[in-house]
């Protein structure tokens, strides 16, 4: 029982520092525009957050049954890939560095089952296809949730950056710039709204899928067998495909977690994105937000836990490619590319660490 409390406790850790994490990335925009203070792009995007966490579980059912082997995941097994994700999270944050909170949590998730697999890869769900007739994106496991989205979602955000600033650049050209900037800062903050709604819609489910596979896996164990009555709904006996696999407890208890990261702030990542990267005017803002938006609310909707970070960040650099290529710091997309690359392998390694340290 202790150890199923402790994993909750540290699944919502997790979930506060996504909050501020990743917050960063959905309002940096808004704030380097200037169209709202850093207080109010928090405001805003804590409130957005909260809202769009309650909305849908398509990807929190993908973290908690459709991408390991749940035979294999104790409560062990969650709290070092959580932990794994926290430490890279930390780390990233500190050097201002807008790494994905999602990758980090399925690296360590995968390295730390691996571990308690004692090796055995068949402990995960590389994947299973979809069923004759259904589309490529309604399989399951880490090739189509994962794997695929990690790449299509930030290529995705480029072009969609590019081709709506190019769009916008057309639909304005005659206006004054004083006009341009009046206009979208109005509708940027409609923008920022969005990308709040979004990210919430997608990363709060992340902990959720989490913290529901750790109650099952507690549930199957015998773990929770004994606890109290009152206690009972911690208890839970599958996680099907049915509409509410999900207990509404667990979503209003992530969707607040968030919410209250997301007003703790994130104020290196905004500058690494809002002004180190590309300097952008309010119509750069709402094209990247409505951009990343959008993405990751179709993302969210096909249960693929894409990363925030990937899609903000890529379709900025998107829109500053439509203003001229040269107007991004190429050096600063590397050292963010670099991050990318690293965050699956290192937060896996990191989980394969920390179960094979306990285990010892």
């Amino acid at each position: 029982m202790t150890l199923i409390l402790t994993v909750v406790v540290v699944a919502l850790v997790f979930e506060y520092i996504n909050g501020f994490h990743d917050t960063a990335n959905s309002i940096a925009t808004v704030v380097s525009t200037k169209v709202l203070t850093p207080r109010q792009a928090i405001v805003l995007a804590a409130v957005t957050n909260l809202i769009g966490a309650l909305f849908g579980t398509a990807v929190a059912k993908t973290i908690s049954s459709g991408l390991v082997d749940n035979q294999f995941v104790n409560t062990i097994t969650i709290i070092c890939a959580l932990s794994s994700g926290i430490v890279w999270n930390l780390l990233t944050w500190w050097f201002g560095l807008p790494s994905s909170s999602s990758h980090a949590m399925i690296g360590g998730l995968v390295g730390a089952t691996l571990a308690t697999a004692k090796g055995d890869w068949g402990a995960l769900i590389w994947s299973k296809a979809p069923e004759a007739g259904k589309h490529w994106y309604e399989g399951s496991g880490l090739l189509y949730k994962v794997v695929l989205p990690m790449f299509s979602s930030p290529l995705a955000g480029f072009l969609i950056g590019l081709c709506v600033m190019g769009l916008l650049y057309s639909l304005c050209y005659s206006l004054r710039p004083l006009w341009v900037n009046r206009i979208f800062g109005r509708l940027q903050i409609l923008s920022a709204g969005f990308m709040g709604f979004s990210h919430g819609q997608n990363d709060a489910q992340k902990t959720m899928g989490i913290i529901a596979l750790a109650l099952l896996a507690g549930t199957k164990s015998g773990e929770l067998n004994d606890i109290p009555q009152w206690l009972s709904f911690l208890r839970i006996e599958d996680l099907g495909e049915k509409k509410d696999a999900i207990p509404v407890w667990i979503k209003v208890v992530c969707a607040l977690t968030m919410a209250a990261g997301t007003a703790a702030g994130g104020w290196r990542i905004i500058k690494t994105l809002g002004h180190k990267m590309v300097k952008l005017q309010p119509v750069h803002g709402f094209a990247a937000e409505t951009t990343a938006a959008t993405v990751l609310s179709v993302a969210g909707h096909l249960g693929m836990p894409v990363s925030t970070t990937h899609a903000i960040t890529t379709s900025i650099m998107g829109v500053g490619a439509a203003k001229r290529w040269g107007a991004i710091d190429w050096s600063v997309v590397k050292r963010i590319l670099w991050a990318w690359v690293l965050t699956i392998p290192a937060t896996g390694a990191l989980g394969y660490l920390l179960v094979k340290l306990i285990q010892s």
